[in-house]
């Protein structure tokens, strides 16, 4: 027997039902930014090997376990995105978009990651990836925090989440940090779970995000990250937090908080949640002043933040607070008795062509009246317009109130748009 064809494990579809959520929140985002005066970068979502491994960090668990890497007829090693910064930094090097230029940008797309699918995490998953570049100052830091408060008061989440802030230093800093680090867990290392120890050669500050209890109550004792920082990284955080508090948002200082990317330096910061279990954070990001370099560009200072559009989406739902007029495709269905046809398709042409550009789905396929307001019905309208031969010869429609307790009336296609305007 053939075996019956199914998306691969981890790579979901999006449903029809599911989709009007999503375009809620992405036009929800995509207001907000445009508000901001960010403006769209689109890349592909193919790259070559080398711009992760040198981006993300050779000894990062994206890097070591999680690409989805192959090589193409050329055999050259190509790799499926699995974030998008990397690739912003690589087309803003090879248009020239950073030369003696600032830039605040975003994109939106699929990425991939091999991970252990669950319920908000996928290996196909998708990300809105906010990038800014050739500021170098807490400001910039602070207008993505504000952005991202802004989105949350949006869709009505804002008591729903948690700032956490943090700031890593200068990179001299961090490798200070991270050499006191190494050293205290080393004296403890018999008491750290198998992926904590293998991470004290690789990439130590990543078990500072580690969730085994073993390890969190070693980390207890651990020298403490801004005792190692740089006055200079000291003096921009709390410039930072002054205008956050000015702003009245709300923070945690976290200083296990170190983002899971090699790239970070200064600040960080995530937005966190508890309605979700384990998958807890809903947006992170922070400064990454040394990418462009280290990807073969002119120094630049950057900052920028990612948020998975899975987890907004099933935090709204989790939490109601996705509006129910989010879930209606159309505003009226038009339903034809008769031979009207050319009549009743004249019309929906007319109300879809108008200023107001109202959503108006055509009943094909025919059927008996009943069956016909049945699907009207399922379909989420407003309104239906009955177009009989009657109303045809008149150039009327007969409208029924479908979520409305009203009594049909007759009316003309100008008096229908009036009603879809209210």
């Amino acid at each position: 027997m053939t075996k019956q064809l199914q998306a691969i494990r981890g790579m979901n579809d999006i449903l029809p039902e599911q989709t009007p959520v999503w375009r809620y929140v992405e036009d929800a985002v995509r207001g907000l930014l445009g508000r901001y005066g960010y403006q769209e970068l689109r890349v592909p979502v193919v790259e070559f090997t080398s711009l992760f491994a040198r981006g993300i960090g050779e000894h990062t668990d994206v890097v070591e376990k999680e690409m989805y890497t192959f090589s193409d007829r050329n055999n050259e090693s190509l790799t499926l995105r699995p974030e998008a910064t990397a690739g912003c930094v690589r087309a803003g090097i090879q248009h020239g978009l950073f030369y003696n230029q600032i830039q605040r940008l975003w994109t939106m797309g699929p990425m991939f990651r091999y991970e252990k699918p669950q319920k908000g995490r996928y290996r196909q998953f998708h990300q809105i990836s906010v990038e800014t570049y050739g500021m170098a100052g807490p400001d910039i830091d602070a207008e993505l925090i504000l952005m991202t408060a802004a989105l949350w008061r949006d869709l009505g989440l804002a008591d729903k989440v948690t700032l956490e802030l943090n700031t890593l230093g200068s990179s001299e800093a961090r490798a200070r940090y991270r050499d006191g680090l190494v050293d205290y867990l080393k004296a403890h290392e018999n008491g750290l779970d198998e992926d904590s120890k293998r991470r004290l050669t690789t990439n130590p500050l990543r078990v500072l995000d580690s969730k085994d209890e073993s390890t969190r109550r070693i980390l207890e004792g651990a020298p403490l990250l801004h005792d190692f920082l740089d006055e200079e990284s000291r003096g921009q955080f709390e410039q930072l937090r002054a205008i956050l508090d000015r702003a009245g948002i709300e923070y945690v200082v976290n200083q296990k908080l170190v983002r899971g990317l090699d790239y970070y330096n200064k600040t960080v910061f995530e937005w966190v949640t508890d309605a979700l279990g384990s998958q807890g954070t809903v947006c992170g990001g922070g400064r990454y002043d040394g990418l462009v370099e280290q990807l073969g560009g002119k120094a630049v200072p950057a900052c920028g933040f990612a948020m998975g559009i899975e987890r907004l989406v099933l935090l709204l739902e989790t939490l109601n607070l996705v509006p129910d007029t989010v879930h209606s495709p159309v505003d009226a269905i038009i339903i034809p008795m008769g031979n009207v046809l050319p009549y009743a398709m004249t019309v929906a042409e007319q109300l879809r062509a108008s200023p107001a550009r109202p959503r108006v789905l055509m009943s094909c396929g025919g059927g008996s009246l009943k069956s016909q307001m049945k699907r009207a019905d399922k379909s989420g309208a407003a309104l239906a317009l009955i177009v009989g031969e009657d109303e045809a010869e008149k150039g009327l429609v007969t409208v029924k109130y479908l979520r409305e307790e009203k009594a049909q009336e007759a009316c003309t296609p100008e008096d229908v748009l009036a009603l879809l305007a209210v």
